[in-house]
Order: structure tokens, then C-alpha cells, then sequence
């Protein structure tokens, strides 16, 4: 993902995630805290069909929507996958298994232990065929604010 990316990226966004909102401003801070867990789909050199962001995270926690994060927190233990969303016109072509694959490979050589994310919309089960399970952490019982009442807490271990 690069910074011309960003209006692409808020606008696949919007279409994806209508009811939880995350700004450009979002995904430009994500972007600057961890531009190696930033990636574009799209076909050749083609406009962005979707993207998928993930940065090193707190696990059995997740930061809540539409916020900006001064820093990755000192006690990250787990990459989090805080989204992967694809135009509607690419959606079930097999865009993301590669992109869950190459985030997976890309966090098990760098030492995360595990994948993480909130399932939102009903996607848990979209989840499960990636290998992630649900999980209800202690810490996770209130929802960060905007998840809604469907969120599912996953992770996926990336260790033997």
C-alpha cells in the first residue's frame, strides 16, 4: 500500500464496512505505524480491488474503530488483522486467500505467535476457512465501541 492508495482504500472501505466507519485518516495512521502489514489487491496494474492492513497488537484485545494509535503498544504479542475488505465486483474470485496466506507467512517469520482479528458482520465463519477459530478472551467481553453486537473475537495460531 502506498499513500496514493489511501482514497481507494477509504472508499472500498465504505462499501465493505457501512456500518462501522473508518475514516482515510485511519488508514493513513495504519499505514505510517506499519506500511509492512499494509497491502493493495488488485489485478496487474490495476486501480486497488481491495486491501488487507494488519500491525502488531495486544492479544485478546483489539483498538477500537475509527481511532487513530500514537504507537504499536509495548506489549504486542500478536499481529492483528484489523481489515481485509474487497469491492463487491471481486468478492468470492479468490482474492483472499493469497493475501491471508502471505500476511500468515510474513508475521510466522518475523516471530508472532498468532493472527488475530474481529470478525464483524457476520463473517466468522468466512474466518474459519482461513484456519482462524473464535476465542472469548476475558479482556474482550466489552467490545471496543463500534464492533457491534455480532463481533467474534479470532485467532489463529501460527506456531506448531
Amino acid at each position: 500500500m502506498a499513500w496514493a492508495d489511501l482514497d481507494a482504500v477509504a472508499a472500498i472501505a465504505a462499501i465493505g464496512f457501512p456500518d462501522h466507519f473508518e475514516g482515510r485518516d485511519c488508514f493513513e495512521n495504519r499505514l505510517a505505524l506499519n506500511p509492512s502489514g499494509c497491502f493493495i489487491l488488485a489485478d496487474g496494474e490495476g486501480p486497488p480491488q481491495g486491501y488487507l492492513v494488519a500491525y502488531p497488537w495486544t492479544a485478546d484485545a483489539a483498538p477500537a474503530l475509527n481511532t487513530l494509535i500514537d504507537t504499536i503498544p509495548h506489549d504486542a504479542s500478536v499481529m492483528y488483522l484489523h481489515d481485509l475488505a474487497l469491492d463487491p465486483a471481486v468478492r468470492g474470485g479468490g482474492w483472499s486467500r493469497p493475501i491471508v496466506e502471505r500476511l500468515a507467512a510474513d508475521a510466522r517469520a518475523a516471530g508472532w505467535p498468532a493472527l488475530t482479528l474481529v470478525a464483524v458482520n457476520d463473517a466468522a465463519p468466512f474466518w474459519e476457512r482461513h484456519g482462524f477459530v473464535v476465542e472469548d478472551p476475558r479482556g474482550m467481553v466489552d467490545k471496543p465501541a463500534g464492533y457491534g453486537p455480532d463481533a467474534r473475537y479470532m485467532a489463529r495460531q501460527l506456531t506448531d
